[in-house]
């Protein structure tokens, strides 16, 4: 088929203006690479730099060595963790029960959830809640406020509508009960879908720092992201145990900040392209029906 030349004009914008979109997300993730890789020297020189002429691993061994990453590490890995399988579990029990019609006062409690995705109590009641339940200083206070997000539900049940009738009846006809269809039929057919919650739960606890400043007081159990920003923004930290061992001609704060930061997505970096594939999958079939 001819294309005109609307079509090709038309095209070719798009094609510009996706390539600008990719340079200028792709920069930033290209500078401070360049500068975790480069000598004290060539940090210190004023222009453009983004490949360095003679990269070096030091800052990384030096940020490698560090207790306190390794600490906020681990604390950052048991709460995706957690957090990610209390969402899934949570999400999908919910939803399963939501998506029958025969739920009594199920539009009631569809609108309850829709409101509670454009109101909230505030942070003053977050916290109080948070104090009096006894939660402060304890990692339940960072997974269980968001584990049943109100998107993640409303997307799921959409998902779980869309499984044909059938398949159920036959199966209740076999003799399974509720939890039997929920464990054997609904979530191996809900694998695309549960995939996409599961990465937005991962993405959403590595990123978040927020919640931990405000209930976690125990610096021993601060979260990788908050250990990042106290130490890149308020210069309130030290990246490695021993200062006093840095060679300031090979390596500077800013070094260290832009190797942590490089650190720190890695992880997400390695995960998200094995998740990709259910994404755009599951992220349709969810929306079909409203």
């Amino acid at each position: 088929m001819k294309r005109c030349a609307g079509d090709i004009a038309f095209d070719s914008v798009n094609y510009m203006l996706l390539f600008f979109l990719g340079l200028a997300t792709l920069y930033p993730f290209l500078y401070v690479l360049g500068v975790s890789l480069s000598s004290a020297q060539e940090v210190n020189v004023i222009g453009l730099r983004l490949f360095p002429s003679e990269p070096t691993l030091e800052v990384y061994r030096k940020v490698l060595e560090s207790s306190k990453l390794y600490s906020a590490y681990m604390y950052t890995i048991i709460r995706t963790v957690l957090g990610v399988s209390l969402t899934v579990f949570l999400v999908t029990l919910t939803a399963y029960p939501l998506a029958k019609k025969s739920l009594p006062h199920r539009g009631l409690l569809m609108k309850l959830l829709v409101f509670s995705m454009l109101f909230n109590g505030g942070l003053i009641p977050s916290y109080l809640l948070i104090k009096n339940l006894g939660l402060i200083d304890s990692i339940w206070a960072l997974v269980l406020p968001g584990a049943v997000g109100a998107f993640n539900l409303i997307i799921v049940r959409n998902f779980f509508e869309s499984i044909p009738a059938e398949v159920l009846e036959s199966a209740r006809m076999d003799g399974a009960g509720e939890m039997m269809i929920y464990a054997r039929i609904m979530l191996p057919l809900s694998i695309p879908i549960l995939a996409v919650i599961a990465l937005w739960s991962a993405v959403s606890h590595w990123n978040a720092w927020f919640d931990a400043m405000i209930y976690i007081n125990d610096t021993k159990r601060q979260v990788l992201q908050l250990f990042i920003r106290r130490t890149v923004l308020e210069n309130s930290g030290t990246i490695v145990d021993d200062q006093a061992m840095l060679d300031p001609a090979m390596i500077t704060p800013q070094n260290l900040k832009a190797a942590l930061i490089m650190v720190v997505m890695l992880p997400i970096l390695c995960v998200y392209p094995f998740i990709q594939r259910f994404f755009t999958k599951g992220i349709m079939l969810g929306s079909v029906k409203g």
